[in-house]
């Protein structure tokens, strides 16, 4: 994943750069997620992968698919990325994209596994709390996972905060060997 990330970031700062100059974040935020969904395609994957499909007849399909879906900008794009042979780190590039648009935008983005659904309440006030630890406004996506055990699990960017029982015994059964 790391040499897909290495590989994908110039990529990602490039469209960024770009989506910012022309003031249209949101709607790149939107094609590259269409184009992401596309090539995820289990068709389209086995397409993309197939020796015999030529290049050129890969570019056509793709284009053809996305044609109404993005605007002129993105379809160049595709071009691009089917000529460089780099069609395999959309996924990657527009995961990097949204982190920089977040970033510029004075947000995070934020997974929060728990071991029991939050109430209403106590989601404001842990999303309130996180917004005072991480210095910026946070957007939740929290998500049941009963193998925690209790507490809570929260992954913001590369940062990791592991407030979960389970995470707890892990963290005892290292000190005690």
């Amino acid at each position: 994943m790391t040499e897909l990330a290495t590989l994908a970031r110039p990529y990602a700062v490039a469209v960024f750069k770009r989506a910012k100059e022309t003031a249209s974040a949101a709607k790149w935020s939107e094609n590259l997620a269409f184009m992401t969904a596309v090539m995820d395609d289990s068709t389209m994957m086995s397409v993309a992968s197939n020796p015999k499909v030529k290049k050129d007849q890969l570019a056509q399909l793709a284009l053809d698919v996305c044609r109404d879906k993005i605007d002129n900008e993105s379809n160049n794009f595709l071009k691009l990325l089917l000529q460089n042979n780099r069609l395999v780190l959309l996924p990657v590039i527009a995961k990097i994209f949204e982190e920089l648009k977040a970033q510029n935008e004075g947000y995070i983005d934020v997974e929060v596994l728990t071991a029991f659904p939050f109430s209403k309440e106590a989601n404001q006030t842990f999303s309130a709390t996180l917004e005072k630890a991480l210095n910026k406004k946070v957007h939740m996506n929290v998500a049941v996972d009963k193998t925690l055990i209790g507490g809570v699990l929260v992954r913001a960017g590369d940062r990791v905060i592991d407030g979960s029982i389970r995470g707890q015994l892990q963290h005892l059964q290292k000190a005690l060997q």
